[in-house]
Order: C-alpha cells, then structure tokens, then sequence
C-alpha cells in the first residue's frame, strides 16, 4: 500500500454543487480507496470507485448500525439519538416497515394528483409575485415538505414549524449542536400528539391505531412518533434537495432543458440522469467495518469507518461511460448509487422519482423559459451540511 493510500487528506473537499470536486477523478484513478480526515477529526477510508463503491454497500460486513456505536470514529457529532441512525432497522425490527412502505408508494390514491396540483399553486405563486424568484424557497422546499405533510396526515399549515430543525438537523459539525436536542425534543411531543388527534390522517392515524392492537403492545408513543420525525426530516431533506440540485444542473444544461420541455415524455428518463449526476449528497455514506476486510488492494481492520463517495461511483466512466454527458438512451441509467445500496437502499426510490417528474413536467410547462437569475458563480452554497444545496436558487423565466 502506498504512503498516498495511507496519508489522510481532509475531507469533505467542496460545498459547491454546480461542480465535480477536482480531487474525485484523481482519487478514483490512483487511489480508490483512500484514508481521509472527516470533520470531526477522526480517519476514514473514503471508497470512490464504482465497483468498490458498490461493494461496501452490499457487504453485510460493513455496518450502518454501528457507526452510531460509543467511541467509534465519527464523520461528525450526532445531531440525533444514536438509535435513530438506522432508521429503517428500528421500524423493521418494530414491525412497521410494511405500514411505511405502503405510505411511501407513489401510486397510492390520490397522491400523484395531489402532487400536480400542489406543484401548480405554488408555480401560481411564483408568477403573481414574478421573477427574479426564490426556487428553492418558493418551490422546492414547501412542495417536498407539503407531500411528506401529507403522506404523514398531519396539517399542511405545520410545515414551516417542523422545516425550521432541519438546518440544524443535518448539519456537519465536529462538536455537539445544542439546538439539535431542543428540536429533536419539540419534533417528537408534535408527533405523539398527532397520534391523539382525530384529524390526524395518512400514516401517523395508522401507526396511532396499531396502539390497539394486542401484536404491538410494545411500541411506545416516543417510538410512534420517531417514524414521523425521522420520515419527514430525512424525505423532505432528501427530495427537496435532490430537485433542487437537478435544477441546478437542468439549467446547466440549456439543450436538455429545450428537449425535455419539447417532449415531456422524456421526463422519466432524464430524472434518473439527473440523479446519477447530481452532488446533492455532500459527503460520504458511512459504513463501519465490523470485519476485517479486502477492499480493493486495502485490507480494512474491523471498526475503521469507511466513507461512500456516491459522486465517484456516479462519474466513473467504467461504470457509465462518458460519465459527464447526460444521456437519456443511457442503458443501466438505473444503477446510480443515489439512492444507496445494499440493505439500507431507500425505500422511498419510486416516491422520490414522481415528486421529481411532476416538478419538473409542471416547471416546464409553466416557465418554459426558466434559467438563473444570477451568475452561477453568485449561488452561496451552504457549508457544514449533509446536503449540498444552494441558500437561494434565484431564477427568472
């Protein structure tokens, strides 16, 4: 192994989405598997080819679980309870995973016309208060929030409320946030009184009548409440950014954005582009290596943190060849690693897909003529965040 391999660089290396981080393709062809410094000060092997990628993701051996464990080496300070880092896990073990796949599937009645309705009115408000506007803000942020509103069943009006603790939420930070408690804290006594509300409706009214149910007896109001918390904070985070990065790029890209308002159909096809190229993830994707094990030519020592460079795998041009190109006929445009891998894939890849083409089909139609209202080099991308989002995406038409 070489003293390149061995010598830790810091990391995460950009905060700006609008381009490709230089050190990715040279780590990728000299180094695909190479030790880093993360932001809380602790080394890491960062993984940025497609196939090693791939691998960690799918290797039981390395864990998403136990990167929350005590005294593990830590990308940055927990801004949640330890146990709600495998979220998934827990709603599993707890036996609710069908009940939220169910609330997940974008076919379930009414939601996708709900989506294309919601998207309009907010499109509405943009063109009463006309250009230059907020994209991200005025579109983007409430459109996510607003369907994970109502896939939850709680009232559209709290959005704001429960938006306003993801900044801190998802935030990097080397030392523990004091704010994140208070939110986790305010976030969870919200939720466990929806379970109590008749007007409560979507999946917080089914999670509530499982309390009736002999079969669940031993699932806690707080462990109710948690699913709506964690669902709305990682979905709207996840989609919001994602579609507001795919702006980003959509803009970038003046041929794509003409075809695609040419031909709607052609919507389906360049959302998986879009997020196969897309830089919304801003960091890696932890593992912790509960084995020793072979990765590439590193031998990994069981409890080292292993970071995936989603980005890396997502540019490697032996996986998709011309990597930069956006590609509609693109074969195996499906097997990005944007939505993750392995047993911690997302569950909500269908859901996030159609919030993506519903936006993009009504902006299109909308405010053909969309592009930024600033130099790209003008957009304050935001530091210290697991996303990389823009502040603002200010936009004329």
């Amino acid at each position: 192994m070489s003293t390149d391999t061995l010598t830790p660089i810091d990391f995460p290396f950009s905060w700006r989405g609008d381009q490709l981080p230089g050190e990715v393709e040279e780590l990728r062809t000299r180094t695909p598997v190479r030790r880093v410094r993360t932001i809380a000060g602790d080394e890491a092997w960062l993984v940025s080819s497609y196939d090693l990628c791939k691998q960690v993701l799918e290797d039981p051996r390395f864990s998403l679980k136990d990167t929350s464990a005590p005294g593990v080496p830590r990308q940055y300070a927990l801004t949640i309870p330890p146990e709600v880092v495998n979220n998934m896990g827990n709603i599993t073990g707890a036996g609710l995973r069908k009940a939220v796949l169910k609330a997940l599937n974008p076919k379930s009645p009414g939601l996708a016309e709900w989506m294309r309705s919601y998207a309009a009115e907010l499109v509405d408000g943009l063109l009463r208060e006309g250009a230059p506007a907020d994209l991200r803000g005025g579109f983007a942020d409430p459109y996510s929030a607003g369907m994970h509103c109502r896939i939850l069943g709680i009232p559209q009006q709290d959005a704001p409320g429960l938006m306003r603790s993801l900044d801190i939420a998802f935030m990097n930070s080397a030392c523990p946030v004091a704010g994140a408690r208070l939110n986790w804290d305010r976030d969870i006594a919200y939720m466990a009184e929806r379970l109590d509300d008749p007007a409560t409706t979507g999946l917080m009214a089914e999670l509530a009548a499982l309390r009736a149910d002999p079969e669940y007896g031993h699932l806690t109001d707080e462990m109710l409440a948690t699913v709506g918390v964690t669902m709305f904070g990682a979905g709207v985070i996840s989609t919001s950014g994602f579609l507001t990065m795919a702006l980003v790029s959509l803009i970038q890209h003046p041929d794509l954005q003409a075809e695609l308002t040419a031909d709607p159909g052609k919507i389906p096809a360049a959302v998986d582009e879009l997020l196969r190229i897309n830089l919304s993830i801003g960091d890696g994707l932890p593992r912790l290596a509960t084995q020793d094990v072979l990765l590439g030519e590193v031998e990994v020592k069981a409890g080292d943190l292993v970071l995936v460079l989603v980005e890396g795998a997502n540019f490697d041009p032996e996986a998709f060849p011309d990597p930069h190109t956006v590609d509609l006929a693109r074969e195996n445009a499906t097997a990005h690693l944007s939505f993750g891998g392995g047993r911690h894939y997302c569950p909500a890849t269908a859901l996030g897909r159609k919030h993506a083409e519903i936006a993009l089909e009504t902006l299109l139609e909308r405010l053909p003529g969309l592009r930024l209202a600033v130099p790209i080099e003008q957009l304050v991308w935001r530091t210290g965040f697991m996303k990389r989002i823009p502040e603002r995406l200010p936009v004329m038409w």
